[in-house]
């Protein structure tokens, strides 16, 4: 499809969408921890995903191929990625679901910084800062708003730090989609390199952070499912295919949203109260949306 220099109402409903399948992933991570140690979860999630992956490309007849200048690049790429997700689930074992996807989904900060030096065609416009600005300050919103129940739960230093590596690791993922060989690439290859390469380093990491398995049930397989199917495979699969139409900071923009929903999710699934303040937060969150991929104004 043709690139396009903002995201649309297409690309807008599939963002918000991917949104909510990863504000009910924190979730999802938080009750499988409890039966799965979270770093060998991550790794069970990449495995799996790499193999739904890989039978999506048999039956759309997609070829395994990487050019040798791409090579290095998707190394690198799955080596933030297992740094994402080693963040992430450590994260969300060590601190809250609503406090490690406020400082996860913190994400677009980052990314649109580094797209200001890196990519000439996203400069941080006026507009642009207003908007990033107006989002996190619906985010922080959220984080403070103590009658949703945001501010209960675990909070630590080490979950926190966690969480912070995990979005540095996927801003440096999008950069990498967009700045370097990799750019070239069919989504599936972008996204078989991070999994491939993620599930043998996440394998190999996960002894080190304690006992492979806690108190398992047959349940958790279904929490590990929902990771692998619509999140890992095909929502990843989804997210990189828009990277390609639209500019990535328009789309990292979305994720903003995601943090707002785990709060309406932990009160649908956890039963916390969902306060004013939160619709509040989640308008800012949508007004900064709005002046982030709006078109500038030309010249008369």
């Amino acid at each position: 499809m043709e690139r396009r220099d903002r995201v649309d109402a297409l690309g807008a409903s599939g963002l918000i969408a991917f949104a909510i399948i990863l504000a009910f992933n924190q979730v999802v991570i938080k009750l499988t921890n409890a039966g799965i140690q979270p770093v060998f979860s991550a790794g069970l999630r990449s495995i799996g995903a790499l193999v739904v992956l890989l039978i999506w490309m048999r039956l759309r007849g997609i070829a395994i191929h990487t050019p040798r200048i791409a090579i290095g690049a998707g190394v690198i790429s799955g080596l933030l990625f297992t740094a994402e997700f080693t963040g992430l689930f450590w994260a969300l074992d060590h601190t809250s679901v609503s406090r490690a996807s406020i400082i996860f989904y913190s994400m677009p900060v980052h990314l649109c910084i580094m797209a200001h030096f890196w990519l000439p065609d996203e400069r941080i416009t006026p507009m642009r800062a207003a908007g990033l600005g107006l989002a996190m300050a619906g985010v922080i919103w959220v984080l403070f708003d103590r009658s949703a129940g945001v501010s209960q739960g675990q909070a630590s230093l080490i979950g926190d730090l966690a969480a912070l590596a995990a979005a540095l690791g996927w801003a440096g993922i999008a950069m990498m989609a967009r700045r370097s060989a990799l750019s070239a690439l069919r989504p599936e290859m972008q996204l078989f390199w991070q999994l491939a390469v993620s599930s043998v380093c996440l394998m190999a990491l996960a002894p080190l952070f304690g006992p492979l398995i806690r108190d398992f049930t047959p349940v958790f397989l279904l929490g590990l499912g929902y990771q692998v199917v619509l999140v890992a495979s095909m929502g990843f699969l989804f997210w990189f295919f828009l990277l390609t139409i639209y500019p990535a900071s328009g789309v990292a923009s979305f994720s903003f949203l995601s943090p707002v929903f785990s709060v309406i999710f932990g009160w649908m699934v956890l039963g916390e109260p969902l306060s004013l303040d939160v619709m509040g937060a989640l308008c800012l969150v949508a007004l900064g949306i709005v002046l982030i991929n709006r078109r500038p104004r030309m010249p008369s």
